[in-house]
């Protein structure tokens, strides 16, 4: 029999809920219900960071801890976690928080208002980082904005917040690889766990979160207008912006085959739930060429909730997953009831924000072939801001040359029509031709075939299209290594 009781953890104590409304934001249950008013509403979008909190969840015998931004965390998506927020870290008449107590000393907060989403985000990176570098400080602080303080005292809170030493007595407070009172969290994560599929609701709204793929499938089957939600990071703005309505949320985030990852002989396997953060690694790990764009897309938080799959399933033109995919021939596992079927990234999208799928199918999982020895492969993104920004242009080529010819080339672009698509005129030029200044002058031409941008806040038209070109030229000299840049071929 499913449940309907909503359960988590808050402040040590289990928060269980009924007649809970499917949409309502983790922000507004700590702002509205509780009164906790130290988590801000900045952008309500995702951007700003003054939201961020952290949650805790198994992870074998231990616990995972990551940041998300709570103004578009759907309230029933806790079901089973711990929520850790800015008031958890030092509550009232205790002594502040070894993050928190850097701050002030290091003059961290100006206004304050992005002060609570800062320290949470330093939260997450104190307990799982005990040396952090620069580089992992700006990254784990990606995206939270500050319009005061110009965020270098913030970086020297974050350097000092060790200098004092962990308080022992409570998990909050010790820095990574401390294992005291982890197994206390532990068991009360195992005791509000369940095995039973989470049916919860408010006024015929609908909130379903199964637990295994065919529970799943017989779901979406049974509920086709439903609408899938994985890390909301798209959903959650449906309703803070566009005020929709939802009537029946199917939910991924519990399917234990949708959060499966493997590697084969020849493939890396990623169920269509396995969230950026644990995506992003494994596809690395394999393509060191596409570190740089994966490393800039989105924020910690966002990458913590949303997913490569549902990443491919909205489509977005400026989805900067999807060129890198394109290229690498990634093909896609679609499900619909029983009936599996595998299709190209490449023959999946059909218009802006239309695709493949049919009624109660969804992306069950993405298969990505391996690297083949001498593929070249490299990712580039073209945005206002280098960290916590959209693109304009995002690009992805996979390369291999035999000699000073072209073996085989393949590019995709995002941001430049209203899908992400491959650029055949381009392709076909560079094809079997010399690798070499004449061919990419004739590409760069090409490309004017290929696409025809638009025009909108991000970059105009005509911007656009020198800048898919200059990349392409950027690419060839890297490849070429006229710019001192690391370009990885694999199997030499």
């Amino acid at each position: 029999m499913p449940r309907s009781s909503i359960r988590f953890i808050l402040d040590g104590e289990v928060v269980r809920l009924d007649d809970v409304d499917p949409t309502r934001t983790v922000l507004q249950f700590l702002r509205e219900d509780l009164g906790h008013a130290g988590t801000k509403e900045g952008c309500a979008e995702g951007d700003c960071g003054a939201c961020t909190v952290a949650l805790a969840e198994l992870d074998g015998d231990g616990i995972t801890l990551r940041t998300v931004n709570s103004c578009i965390q759907f309230l029933p998506t806790l079901d089973g976690k711990e929520l850790i927020t800015v008031e958890s870290l030092a509550r009232r008449g205790q002594d502040l928080h070894p993050v928190q107590r850097a701050m002030v000393e290091h003059h961290g907060s100006q206004c304050g208002f992005c002060t609570p989403g800062f320290v949470m985000s330093l939260f997450a990176l104190y307990k799982s980082n005990d040396k952090p570098a620069r580089q992992d400080i700006d990254d784990a602080l990606a995206g939270n904005l500050c319009r005061c303080t110009g965020y270098r005292p913030i970086i020297a809170a974050a350097e000092a917040m060790y200098d004092g030493g962990a308080d022992a007595a409570d998990w909050l407070r010790q820095p990574c690889g401390s294992r005291q009172s982890v197994a206390d969290r532990v068991e009360k994560l195992r005791d509000i766990a369940s095995s039973e599929q989470l049916e919860t609701g408010h006024a015929g709204r609908c909130f379903i979160a199964p637990q295994s793929l065919d529970a799943f499938a017989d779901a979406y089957a049974a509920h086709p207008d439903a609408t899938l939600l994985a890390g909301g990071t798209d959903v959650g703005l449906w309703v803070t912006k566009q005020h929709r309505e939802i009537d029946t949320i199917i939910y991924t985030g519990r399917v234990a085959e949708l959060l499966e990852t493997r590697t084969t002989a020849t493939h890396i396997e990623i169920g269509g739930a396995v969230t950026l953060t644990s995506a992003i690694p494994l596809l690395v790990e394999h393509y060191p060429g596409l570190g740089e764009m994966f490393r800039r897309f989105a924020s910690p938080p966002i990458r913590n909730a949303g997913t490569l799959g549902g990443n491919v399933a909205n489509g977005s033109p400026i989805g900067d997953s999807m060129p890198a995919l394109m290229v690498l021939g990634a093909t896609l596992v679609l499900r619909q009831g029983a009936v599996e079927r595998e299709l190209a990234l490449d023959d999946f999208y059909h218009d802006y924000q239309v695709n493949d799928l049919g009624d109660g199918e969804f992306v069950a999982g993405i298969r990505i072939p391996l690297p083949a020895a001498g593929d070249i492969v490299s990712s580039q993104k073209w945005s206002k801001r280098f960290d916590q920004d959209i693109s304009a242009v995002c690009t992805a080529y996979k390369l291999r040359l035999d000699g000073g010819r072209v073996q085989s080339f393949r590019m995709a672009c995002g941001g430049l029509a209203a899908t992400i698509k491959r650029a055949a005129q381009c392709e076909a030029v560079i094809e079997g031709a010399a690798w070499d200044a004449q061919t990419i002058t004739a590409a760069c031409a090409a490309l004017a075939e290929d696409f025809s941008p638009i025009s909108d806040m991000r970059a105009s038209a005509d911007i656009r299209l020198v800048a898919v070109q200059n990349l392409l030229r950027r690419f060839f000299l890297e490849t070429r290594g006229e710019l001192g840049e690391t370009v990885y071929t694999y199997g030499r």
